[in-house]
C-alpha cells in the first residue's frame, strides 16, 4: 500500500497488525493487544527485536502499553502514552503490574533493599520512574516511603500521582544540567534533545510528541524567533533546546554529550555550517 501510516506511532507487519489499522495496512491478522505494564528501571525500545539495533526512545518503570505479540524472547508494543511503537525484551513487561502510587520527581533515585541509606541498593531510578508505594518509615530524621516487598526510597524523591505537577518545565529541564546525553535517552541516566523535551514537560502536567519532528509540526504553537521567552522551543534539523530565557538555551547535545546551557546566538553560530540555521520556533504551552 501507498502512504503507509508512520511506522514510530503505527504497529503494523506484513503477518500483523494493530485493530485500529484495520482498512488502513494489509496484515494476516489484526489486534488490539493485551495492557501490560514496564517492570524495569528504564527498557530501550527498538524498531527491530535485535540487540544490534539502534535506540528509538525508553520506557521507564511503571509505564503502561499495549502488547502486540510476544516471540522468540521479544515484546512487540505500544506505549500508552505517547503511541510509540517497538520492541522491548519480553522480561521488561508484565500483564499485572502492580498499581503505581507515586513518581520519582528527582533526575535520579535509588531503591534500598529498606529504609536506611546504609542498605544495600535495589535498583536505580529515574525521574518519571513509577512505584507502588503503601507505608512509611523514619531512620536517623530521614523519612522513606516503603513498597510492598519491604524495600523503600527516600520520601523527599517521590510524590504521589495526585499531587500537583511542577509549575515550570523549564525548572525541571534544568535539573538535567551535565546529565550524559544517550541517542534515544528518555531519563536520568542519559537524555537526549527530544526526551529532556518530552520528560520535563510529562513532570509538569502536558503530553509532547516523543521525537523532534513530531515536536517541531505539532507541540502547541508557531511563533516568529522575535517572540522567544522562557519556555518556548527552538528547532533545527533533527534537534530542539528549550529557551531558559530570551536569550539562553537548555539541550541535551551531541557537542558537549551532555545536558548543556549556552547562549543561542552562539549554538546557531555553532551549527549552522554542519545543519544550518533554526528551522522553527514553538510555544508548547500557552
Amino acid at each position: 500500500m501507498s502512504d503507509l501510516p508512520d511506522r514510530r506511532l503505527h504497529a503494523y507487519r506484513p503477518d500483523l497488525a494493530e485493530e485500529a489499522l484495520r482498512g488502513r495496512v494489509e496484515a494476516l491478522a489484526f489486534v488490539e493487544g493485551n495492557p501490560a505494564m514496564v517492570t524495569v528501571p528504564v527498557v530501550q525500545l527498538r524498531p527491530q527485536p535485535d540487540l544490534s539495533a539502534s535506540t528509538d526512545t525508553e520506557l521507564l518503570l511503571g509505564e503502561t502499553v499495549r502488547v502486540l505479540d510476544v516471540a522468540q524472547g521479544w515484546a512487540w508494543v505500544k506505549a500508552d502514552r505517547d503511541d510509540y511503537v517497538g520492541y522491548i525484551p519480553d522480561y521488561a513487561v508484565l500483564p499485572d503490574g502492580p498499581v503505581s502510587t507515586h513518581i520519582v520527581t528527582v533526575p535520579r533515585s535509588f531503591v534500598y533493599s529498606g529504609p536506611d541509606l546504609r542498605f544495600p541498593t535495589v535498583q536505580a531510578v529515574s525521574m518519571g520512574c513509577r512505584l507502588k508505594l503503601v507505608g512509611e518509615h523514619s531512620t536517623r530524621g530521614t523519612l522513606y516511603r516503603t513498597l510492598e516487598d519491604g524495600s523503600a526510597v527516600v520520601a523527599a524523591h517521590v510524590a504521589p500521582l495526585e499531587a500537583p505537577p511542577a509549575d515550570d518545565f523549564v525548572a525541571v529541564a534544568a535539573r538535567f544540567l551535565e546529565t550524559p546525553y544517550l541517542w534515544g535517552g528518555r531519563s536520568g541516566f542519559g537524555i537526549d534533545c527530544s526526551g529532556l523535551v518530552q520528560l520535563s514537560l510529562m513532570m509538569a502536567g502536558h503530553a509532547a510528541p516523543r521525537d523532534t519532528d513530531m515536536q517541531e509540526a505539532g507541540l502547541g504553537r508557531a511563533i516568529a524567533p522575535e517572540e522567544l521567552r522562557r519556555g518556548d522551543l527552538v528547532f533545527w534539523k533533527g534537534h530542539v533546546a528549550i529557551m531558559e530565557d530570551e536569550t539562553t538555551i537548555l539541550h541535551a547535545n551531541g557537542h558537549s554529550m551532555t545536558v548543556a546551557r549556552e547562549p543561542l546566538e552562539e549554538a546557531i553560530g555553532r551549527t549552522e555550517r554542519l545543519y544550518g540555521r533554526p528551522t522553527g520556533y514553538r510555544r508548547p504551552i500557552g
